[in-house]
């Protein structure tokens, strides 16, 4: 008999070779029939894969991320099965679940494979989706790997195989398609009651650009087909909502290709908004006693050797500026943080002048392979709303929940729920980071600390830390439910020991401080981008770039137009004027396209009154008001919505 342990704490014996299965039968049979994945001891685990020890299980149904990607992770095999039924000579690649359903990197060979195919594609996963073929997971040698599918002409399988340990290679079968993968899945296809196949993409092997380029085929796949109806919904309003049709639209930003891909280019109403945004954010930092710092865009490439930027992004990222003088080199900053170590070594510290707070809205940047450039959320230049904290160890707690609060309330101001992961390192591959293990365990712990004392459910995720600390990740939801990671904290006591940063202890000694690392936003691009889907472009009437339109009926009422948009802009509200030679209806039309908050529409009436015809956004009508009673209810509005320091008071 072995013991299995639940996460409520209770034990249950079970005769060895129990499965997961096995297991959610003896408590019912309705969670046997939803359980889709499981893990053992922490290890992801095939709901029908023998367990033979003591341990902990953890079962997870459609709900839980772990089930979707057990799902989603059978569903690119059964992609990959009906590829190779239909296409002759076809190679595959790898083909894993991804945060919304799975894809597959294959060599199509003399196979042309277009959009057009798709429903031919689907049509072949329902088929076998019908035979309710077994999901079978196998050990296998090295050696046998490397024969099996070299006979098959998998070159790409064979690569992979080639990097492998001996002695921990699976491979997953389910009728004549076999895979290399360690799993887990489901075990049969039966359950995957909706399929559909969603794009194609080029994709590099294994992201390399001096590799061969392979078709990417994105898919996915559901229990049910009214959830795929839903999904497919939802997509259509994604379009809409996307904010690289928006940002034309409403003339935010632009892209050049003599500029250069990934850079974007902040117009006039973009730039407006990205400052108020840094307004917003100045206010409350200076609340909270952060200082403003400025540094360049550039350092010296000993800067990034002694912070390791250059030994974990050097190999990727742009390459060194040579100067005249021979031997001398510089990078693009990838980090704002050097620059703030040397900021806070520019001087004698000591412990009475901690904690000191350094802010900065500083862009880096960063080579990302053009296939992954995606509108402002994937960029090559970004400009983090970055700020790095020094203080004592004994402040380090108050510090990092003072942060917590004013992304909290940075969220909430925009009305986005948001989740917390905090990310680990790695134990199995410590390799990858910097630091001894004493101070991982002490920022690592420090982080659970503060998230236990906020009562902030926060999932522990290994291996997504930085290379220097752990962090605490949030992921704001959107309107559509879509996540998206902004805000981050980290703790890092490594930067300071590299830099050799100190400050004079009340016991007259040298001390290390430790480090914080914060951003709120994330990035502005990114933020933008996000604010933009989630409210299909229809920003805080404070944020909005221009808060109302003026549109004459008629080129007779121009100039009155014009005295409205004076008048406002005495008042302090932000108004544009619409003079084109169109007819009323385009303009109203063009402008609503805009997301301009209010249409002001004046004519013979409203010039004898002094008066404005309002329309609101999405509201229509709601008649007619004197310019000055327009723009005090509009004043009004705002500083309801920005009483910044009312929130924040406390400090």
């Amino acid at each position: 008999m072995i013991n299995i342990k639940f996460p409520d704490g209770s034990v249950k014996q079970f005769e060895s070779g129990v499965t997961p299965l096995d297991i959610a039968k003896s408590i019912s049979e309705g969670l046997a029939r939803m359980i889709l994945a499981a893990s053992f001891n922490g290890e992801e685990w095939d709901i029908s894969r023998p367990i033979c020890s003591d341990g902990e299980i953890q079962l997870f149904k459609w709900d839980d991320k772990e089930g979707k990607h057990a799902f989603w992770h059978t569903s690119a095999h059964l992609l990959a099965e009906a590829l190779q039924e239909l296409y002759d000579g076809i190679q595959f690649g790898i083909g894993p679940a991804i945060e919304n359903g799975f894809y597959y990197d294959i060599d199509p060979g003399e196979n042309v494979i277009t959009s057009a195919d798709f429903p031919k594609i689907e049509k072949k996963m329902q088929e076998i989706v019908a035979r309710k073929e077994a999901v079978v997971r196998a050990d296998i040698s090295k050696a046998d790997a490397l024969k099996s599918f070299g006979d098959k002409g998998q070159t790409l399988k064979c690569e992979l195989i080639s990097e492998l340990e001996d002695g921990h290679i699976t491979t997953y079968t389910q009728g004549n398609f076999t895979d290399l993968c360690k799993g887990p899945h489901i075990p049969s296809t039966e359950p995957i009651k909706a399929v559909k196949v969603l794009s194609i993409a080029g994709a590099y092997w294994r992201g390399d650009e001096k590799r061969p380029q392979l078709v990417r085929v994105y898919g996915i796949s559901f229990p049910k087909k009214k959830m795929l109806d839903e999904y497919l919904t939802m997509l259509e309003e994604a379009k809409k909502r996307d904010h690289r049709k928006l940002g034309k639209e409403m003339e935010l930003f632009t892209f050049s290709q003599n500029v250069g891909q990934g850079l974007p280019l902040w117009l006039p109403k973009g730039a407006m908004l990205r400052n108020r945004l840094q307004d917003m954010l100045s206010k409350i930092q200076r609340k909270y006693g952060y200082l403003p710092v400025i540094t360049p865009h550039i350092g010296n490439k000993t800067l990034y050797v002694t912070s390791g930027h250059y030994a974990k992004y050097g190999k990727d990222s742009f390459q060194p500026i040579h100067t005249p003088e021979e031997g001398e080199e510089y990078l693009l900053k990838p980090m704002n943080c050097p620059h703030h170590c040397e900021i806070f070594r520019s001087s004698p510290r000591s412990y009475k002048d901690l904690p000191l707070r350094y802010a900065e809205f500083g862009t880096v940047y960063r080579y990302e392979q053009s296939g992954e450039l995606h509108g402002l959320t994937r960029v090559r230049s970004f400009t983090q709303d970055d700020a790095h904290l020094f203080c004592t160890p004994e402040q380090l707690k108050q510090e990092f929940l003072a942060v917590m609060d004013i992304i909290n309330f940075v969220f909430k101001t925009f009305g986005f729920e948001y989740e917390a992961q905090i990310s680990l390192r790695d134990p199995n591959h410590k390799e990858k980071y910097v630091g001894t293990d004493e101070v991982w365990e002490k920022a690592q712990q420090a982080i659970i600390e503060a998230c236990e004392e906020k009562g902030l459910r926060a999932a522990q995720v290994e291996g997504e830390a930085a290379f220097y600390g752990p962090k605490l990740d949030f992921m704001v939801k959107d309107a559509l439910g879509r996540r998206w990671q902004l805000g981050t904290i980290q703790v890092d006591y490594n930067l300071p020991e590299r830099f050799g940063l100190e400050y004079t202890g009340s016991d007259n000694q040298k001390h290390r401080p430790v480090m914080i690392h914060r951003a709120p936003f994330g990035s502005m691009e990114r933020f933008v981008a996000v604010l933009l889907e989630h409210t299909a472009g229809h920003l805080p009437l404070w944020l909005a770039s221009d808060q109302c339109v003026v549109l004459p009926i008629s080129e007779k009422y121009n100039e009155y137009a014009q005295h409205v948009v004076d008048v406002l802009d005495e008042q302090g509200v932000r108004a544009a004027i619409d003079v084109r030679n169109e007819k009323i209806g385009r303009k109203i039309r063009d402008n609503e396209l805009k997301r301009i908050p209010y249409l002001l529409i004046v004519g013979e009436k409203e010039a004898a009154n002094e008066e404005v015809s309002v329309r609101k956004q999405g509201e229509g009508d709601k008649g007619s008001e004197k310019i000055l009673t327009f723009a005090a209810e509009i004043n009004a509005k705002v500083a309801e919505q920005t009483d910044f320091a009312a929130v924040l008071k406390k400090k």
